[in-house]
């Protein structure tokens, strides 16, 4: 294997190969468990699926994985919650809490989108079993939500969940990738090998339960149906000429309340804008994860960076030791993932992540902080990531 085989380039991002890829069709002869195949989006209706998802249960979780990776990467459950006063009443708790931390005050960022443009509730799942367990316990019994994250991570997943409202007026999102590797800048990127970039889509799993109706000038997700495909999509999306593609060739559809998105997180999409003067279009956002995105042991890096931190300045300062030697130290005691994160106290302003342990520590050196200042910064940023 070639260094050009085990590496992707941004060099290398070619338009005309996606669109070798994203010309395929979907095929509802494909699915045969689906109701409807509309703007190429593989579309269920909960009302005929809900027999076979007791008694085929696998066979339905084929079908589904079979459509978010080799089919267009998106499938939509209608009525996925059969009773939406249960999303009504959910909505009411989600709506109390965008108030109270309006009121509060402080930074609003956002992914993709213009910072206090719309608005969010990070760690929504959290903020909902606190306030209101009844409902959580009633919201997340949801076979549909379960057995779409079983099929795609298997058993031991775990759902994140942060609630988007675009009021009337919000602007689209710009196109993206998302987690984990929809996070990093190109230059990171580049730095993972290629099978690294084929894993990353099956490590987590994007949906969005409708908390309202959803018409299409409402602004509902943009998607490029089976863009998922494309190797080199996640430096990709990031270009002019990828960008241009998307706005003039994404497919969008409409969604009732109760109904239930579930995409590849590695499919091309943007939330729309909302050209309504009065549709605040709300939707809970999951992101589930993969049970093996942990390491074995629990190590506590703050307490090994504070300890070698001094051997480590002298090693830099005093001795010169070669710089990819440092960085070797530095890989091998700090966190160099800024994931996860409380993202109410460390927003992405400025960027889609925050610094890293690894990045203070990098910094510390290269600016010579004493010991103290280390300290007092790597935690600032282990409070910040902690949750409340």
């Amino acid at each position: 294997m070639t260094p050009a085989d085990a590496w992707l380039s941004t060099a290398d991002c070619r338009l005309e190969d996606l669109l070798d890829i994203v010309s395929a069709g979907t095929s509802i002869a494909d699915y045969p468990y689906a109701s409807a195949v509309e703007s190429g989006v593989v579309v269920y209706r909960m009302a005929d699926l809900r027999q076979p998802l007791r008694a085929e249960r696998r066979a339905v979780q084929a079908e589904v994985v079979a459509a978010l990776s080799d089919g267009p990467g998106i499938a939509v459950f209608q009525g996925a919650y059969e009773d939406t006063t249960v999303v009504d009443a959910v909505t009411r708790v989600f709506e109390e809490i965008i108030a109270e931390e309006h009121a509060a005050g402080g930074a609003a960022g956002d992914h993709f989108g213009r910072p206090g443009a719309n608005d969010r509730i990070w760690n929504a799942l959290q903020k909902l079993a606190v306030r209101a367990p009844d409902l959580f316990v009633s919201y997340y019994a949801n076979d549909v939500v379960a057995a779409v994250s079983e099929a795609w991570l298997g058993p031991a997943y775990q759902i994140t969940s942060q609630v988007n409202v675009v009021n009337p007026g919000g602007q689209a999102q710009k196109v993206h990738r998302d987690y984990h590797l929809g996070f990093q800048s190109n230059d990171v990127g580049e730095r993972f090998p290629a099978h690294a970039h084929r894993l990353s889509a099956v490590l987590t799993l994007q949906g969005a339960v409708a908390h309202c109706d959803m018409p299409v000038e409402s602004g509902p997700t943009l998607y490029l149906p089976h863009s998922q495909k494309y190797e080199h999509g996640y430096l990709a999306w990031r270009l002019p000429q990828f960008r241009e593609h998307f706005e003039n060739s994404h497919v969008q559809l409409p969604l009732a309340k109760g109904d239930v998105v579930f995409f590849n997180p590695a499919l091309f999409h943007a939330a729309g804008t909302n050209q309504t003067a009065d549709v605040r279009r709300m939707a809970n956002l999951l992101q589930v994860s993969s049970a093996f995105g942990r390491a074995m042991e629990s190590v506590d890096r703050e307490l090994i960076v504070t300890a070698i931190y001094d051997d480590l300045r002298k090693a830099h300062v005093a001795e010169g030791r070669d710089r990819r030697e440092i960085d070797n130290v530095i890989a091998a005691s700090a966190e160099g993932y800024a994931f996860p994160t409380n993202l109410d106290r460390d927003q992405p302003i400025g960027g889609l992540a925050p610094p890293t342990q690894a990045d203070l520590v990098t910094k510390a050196l290269l600016e010579d902080w004493p010991h103290e200042a280390l300290v007092q910064r790597i935690r600032e940023r282990s409070w910040r990531s902690l949750p409340d």
